[in-house]
């Protein structure tokens, strides 16, 4: 689901949970509303509060850490890249052609993890197309048949920065497809934010002041998940690991 959509919806409970708040307190009893009842609630949302924060920087460490991860695995990315067409390139002209498909997988590699800087048919084109290049890669470094020890040590570099970029390159694909952020933590630390909203609305009095500061609370915590679910989805949304390392490669490759 779209980050949008989800901070959206967490903005409509939180705020519902406030609303609700204001109708309990007006259909309360005079005596549930005492000096007692407030202490026995402030102590309940407190520790309420301290587990909601916790839970809070638990996910944002979490998807800040899968954010750093991945955007450090793209700049290795590049690197091995580099690596790999420099050992192609001293290897000799006998390379040339599959220099020319390292840079056709390394375009693929663009189109298929940042989707909106290329069409809807380029990206899906590249997903079909960067295994079978990929393959290709290897199979055409294999069938070389080195000549001098130099080579030979050119073909092992060859081969090792591949697998290494081939590693990354999957690595880079599980994490996309997958989340860093537990749904249950999500709904849980929604639960508690409403909880929270409904008992300050609870003992506050109806008036303008009341109502706008129980609304810009409801779109910080919205705002708040939304940052969480844009760090976890690094190659999609507003908050995305930039592909200049990569293009960058690209930009290198068969010099």
């Amino acid at each position: 689901m779209d980050s949008f959509v989800i901070s959206g919806i967490t903005f409509a409970c939180v705020l519902a949970g406030a609303a609700l708040g204001l109708l309990v307190r007006s259909r309360l009893p005079e005596h549930h509303l005492s000096n007692e009842s407030r202490d026995i609630v402030k102590l309940t949302m407190g520790l309420i509060a301290t587990m909601t924060a916790l839970v809070l920087s638990l996910l944002i460490a979490s998807a800040k850490s899968s954010f750093d991860t991945q955007r450090t695995g793209v700049s290795q990315l590049a690197a091995n890249i580099i690596v790999l067409d420099r050992s192609l390139a001293l290897y000799g002209k006998e390379t040339q052609t599959t220099r020319e498909l390292l840079r056709t997988a390394v375009a693929d590699v663009l189109r298929e993890n940042w989707p909106d800087e290329s069409t809807k048919a380029e990206h899906s084109e590249a997903k079909t197309k960067a295994v079978k290049h990929y393959q290709e890669l290897y199979e055409r470094i294999v069938a070389l048949e080195p000549k001098t020890d130099a080579q030979r040590t050119l073909q092992g570099q060859a081969l090792k920065s591949y697998g290494d970029t081939g590693q990354l390159r999957w690595q880079l694909f599980t994490q996309r497809e997958g989340s860093s952020i537990p749904t249950a933590f999500l709904v849980v630390m929604v639960v508690w934010m409403v909880l929270l909203l409904g008992s300050f609305a609870l003992f506050a009095p109806r008036n303008a002041t009341t109502l706008l500061s129980l609304i810009v609370c409801a779109l910080a915590i919205s705002s708040a998940v939304f940052l969480i679910l844009e760090l976890d989805r690094p190659f999609g949304g507003m908050i995305q690991i930039p592909s200049s390392p990569l293009r960058a490669a690209l930009q290198q490759l068969g010099r």
